[in-house]
């Protein structure tokens, strides 16, 4: 059974974290101070896919989607960055690098939602499983190129009337082209937004998704080949009130001598779209730090930046489906991965600090850091850590020493630092919300509590859970965590690659005995349990990175 498939047959009930503290994830509209459309500035957003997603779950991408909903909900994430819903008939193959790719959207034929990742209405019933799961859907969009090699396009005028400019003198971002941004690659087929037609053509199919497939925001492709905006201007008229976010890409240095960007930073130049577009934007300057800096220098990200106006525009993410690997076929593109002994520092300052974060599906659910992220996601929400909330640097450490104030508590960030006291850089009382490779990761949290103040992980173990189909194992026990004793409120384990051994990391209250039992319990009937562990109670003192084993 393929890992998509089995994710989809586990996924299940809200957790118990969830639903006790469900206010934290109350949807927040609106926009931010400077008019940006950031929605509240709260969200926490899963990249739903991935390169090779229409290879290794072909045509039934979408149905684990909707499947998966109610984890995606339960893990934490108030939204989900879906792939571009269009299909694509593309694809290409680089044999010097070892990649491949098409047929993923990217190269835009029509507005068809029959595609490879699955069928128009299975596409309709993913995103009313979102919707439902109080997930908001983010749809990627590609109103910049196409792959004209196809017929039966809704676009097929000669390139002479102005609707691509594939045959332009490309100076840059300039005026003087025949569009308003850079060529695609190479420039083929590259759509003309400023044309009235092409222009129309995608607004009036932006309003389509956002009546009729759900949408909530839109992720922006390629945004260096078209004006800001033109993207404000999208927006506003289509779903003005919605997220959205850019994608810019483009090095200050690559812009001609005369341009001013061309000795800006990296966090001026995708200010600079953000103003002109009324959108956050992915932040590539901290990217751009975690690949070619050290540690320390990721305080010059665009969420680090002193002015709350400049971090409340940041999109922060470690990796995604162009710069990371994709599980399947070459890895995926990889263009511009993070080191693997980073991954996990990155995770834990981009969901501790401003901005908003994006975690990568892989990452999330194929590769083994979920425990930690939605450790990080609970520590995040529970000091009520937003877009543009303050965050202050420490000199005279090494590493990162970093204190950010939520709307609930402060986090004190220490990665790859010798500070091992927060009183030395924050005022108050403080504890352990985090201790992880030997102290190389670390995050305490102002006060007590279980918003994730005095939280522990403790990994669980229960063997012999032999299951069928429509049920899995959870953990249930003495504290509130654990559902106390209700096994309306156990918690899933997740990890199942020594099946029938099932394992998961749980956060639980410090320095506390707790009693616990395994269950075999029916995933969609939370009050359906076909077995409880016998014998006597198992226990564990709870502390950081514990473990604890039951067995049926």
């Amino acid at each position: 059974m393929s890992r998509y498939l089995r994710a989809a047959c586990l996924a299940a009930a809200v957790s118990p974290w969830l639903l006790m503290n469900s206010h934290a994830l109350a949807d927040i509209a609106g926009k931010s101070p400077a008019g940006v459309r950031y929605h509240g500035g709260d969200e926490i957003i899963l990249q739903g896919f991935h390169w090779n997603v229409v290879r290794e779950a072909p045509n039934n991408w979408y149905n684990i989607l909707r499947d998966m909903a109610p984890t995606i909900a339960a893990d934490g994430f108030s939204a989900i960055w879906m792939p571009v819903p269009w299909r694509d008939f593309s694809s290409w193959s680089d044999a010097s690098s070892g990649t491949s790719g098409g047929g993923e959207g990217y190269f835009w034929h029509d507005f068809n939602k029959n595609g490879r990742y699955g069928s128009d209405s299975q596409l309709k019933q993913a995103a009313a499983a979102l919707n439902t799961a109080q997930v908001k859907v983010l749809y990627d969009l590609v109103p910049n190129h196409m792959n004209r090699g196809y017929p039966d396009k809704e676009i097929n005028l000669p390139a002479g009337q102005g609707l691509w400019r594939n045959d332009c003198a490309d100076p840059g971002n300039y005026p003087n082209d025949c569009d308003d941004g850079d060529r695609f690659m190479g420039g083929d087929a590259d759509l003309n937004t400023g044309h009235a037609q092409n222009f129309a053509m995608f607004r009036d199919e932006f309003a389509n998704l956002r009546g009729n497939y759900g949408a909530g925001g839109f992720r922006f492709d390629f945004v260096r080949g078209y004006a800001p905006e033109r993207v404000d201007s999208w927006m506003t008229a289509a779903h003005d009130d919605a997220f959205c976010v850019g994608e810019l890409w483009k090095a200050p240095g690559e812009y001609p001598s005369w341009d001013w960007r061309n000795t800006a930073s990296w966090q001026q130049v995708i200010k600079d779209w953000s103003d002109r577009s009324k959108c956050p934007v992915f932040d590539f300057a901290l990217k751009e730090r975690m690949q070619n800096g050290g540690i320390a220098d990721w305080r010059n990200g665009l969420n680090g930046n002193p002015d709350a106006r400049w971090r409340e525009v940041a999109v922060t993410f470690v990796d995604n489906h162009d710069t990371g690997y994709s599980p399947g076929q070459n890895g995926g593109q990889h263009h511009w991965p993070l080191r693997d002994d980073l991954i996990r520092k990155a995770y834990a300052y981009t969901l501790s600090s401003p901005g908003t974060p994006v975690v990568y599906w892989p990452h999330m659910y194929d590769w083994g850091y979920g425990d930690l992220i939605r450790q990080l996601i609970q520590i995040r929400r529970g000091a009520g850590v937003r877009a543009d909330s303050a965050i202050q640097f420490h000199t005279g450490y090494s590493g990162l020493v970093a204190t950010v104030a939520g709307t609930s508590k402060t986090l004190v960030i220490a990665l790859d630092s010798n500070l091992n006291d927060p009183s030395q850089v924050a005022s108050g009382t403080f504890s352990s919300a985090l201790n992880q490779g030997n102290g190389q990761i670390r995050i305490w949290t102002s006060g007590t509590g279980t918003g994730g103040g005095n939280l522990v992980s403790v990994n669980f173990r229960c063997d012999n859970g032999v299951t069928q189909p429509g049920d899995s194992v959870y953990a249930v026990g003495s504290a509130a965590q654990l559902g106390n004793w209700s096994p309306a409120g156990a918690v899933r384990l997740t990890d199942v690659s020594a099946y029938p051994t099932w394992k998961g990391a749980i956060s639980l209250p410090a320095q506390q005995t707790v009693e616990w039992k395994c269950i075999i319990r029916s995933e969609s009937d939370p009050s359906l349990v076909k077995s409880w562990e016998p014998g006597a109670n198992n226990s564990v003192v709870t502390a950081e990175g514990v473990s604890t084993v039951g067995s049926f």
